[in-house]
């Protein structure tokens, strides 16, 4: 899961991201207003963990212009601010939660499930399904039944990716910019062995899950019926 934290405090900032990092979460960091709104743009976050009080735009101004361009990205605001009006008017303009400042870490993370399950794409345990598998990307395991594989870090992220946009055609830069970065130097190629990785481990499975190549686009993962399998 990428998340973006934008956050003016480096220290903090860095911080929480060593953390998130420990618990196989892939960090982009931002350090004002200005330049996490180009990131957060991208729409290429699961998460925006966002300061209300940033240098060049604050984090309000930040959220609703997110909301305004259609981006829905679940957004936790992170603050000193403890006022009831301060929490009000984040969530008014589009926050998924409030998380005042000085937080714990269990507390940010069981947060950062929650917003994630609203969303509509974990079970209660945090656990993402699709066809007859699941894949739990914090202990980088997949599954069928009683049989399952440990995933590289890499693998995770992918599959993750694949399940989160099931049944759309997602293009080999996009997965790039998603799993690898934007700013990264991976290459098609790259794609192409961790698609292969993925694929052996769903055979081993016998899963029904496939991921198909579609010509001059990309992938898409779907799920067969038994009787076509």
């Amino acid at each position: 899961m990428r998340v973006l934290l934008v956050e003016d405090e480096r220290y903090l900032a860095e911080a929480v991201a060593r953390i998130l990092e420990k618990n196989n979460y892939d960090v982009d960091l931002s350090f004002d207003g200005e330049d996490g709104l180009d990131n957060a743009l991208s729409g290429v976050y699961d998460i925006v963990l966002l300061d209300i009080m940033l240098p060049k735009m604050d984090g309000i101004s930040l959220l609703k212009h997110l909301r305004e361009k259609g981006i829905a990205t679940p957004v936790i605001l992170l603050t000193a601010k403890g006022e009831t009006e301060d929490k009000v008017l984040g969530l008014d303009s589009g926050a998924d939660d409030y998380l005042p400042k000085p937080f714990k870490t269990e507390e940010l993370l069981a947060r950062m499930r929650a917003v994630s399950r609203r969303r509509g794409e974990l079970l209660p345990e945090g656990i993402l399904e699709f066809g007859d598998i699941e894949l739990n990307p914090i202990k980088l395991v997949l599954s069928k039944g009683d049989k399952s594989y440990n995933l590289t870090l890499k693998e995770s992220r992918l599959l993750e990716y694949l399940i989160s946009n099931k049944g759309a055609s997602l293009s080999v830069d996009a997965i790039i910019e998603k799993v690898w970065g934007y700013d990264s130097e991976a290459e098609d190629n790259h794609v192409q062995v961790y698609i292969s990785f993925l694929r052996k481990k769903l055979t081993g499975l016998g899963s029904n899950v496939r991921i198909k190549n579609i010509r001059n686009v990309g992938y898409v993962l779907i799920a067969e019926d038994r009787a076509q399998v």
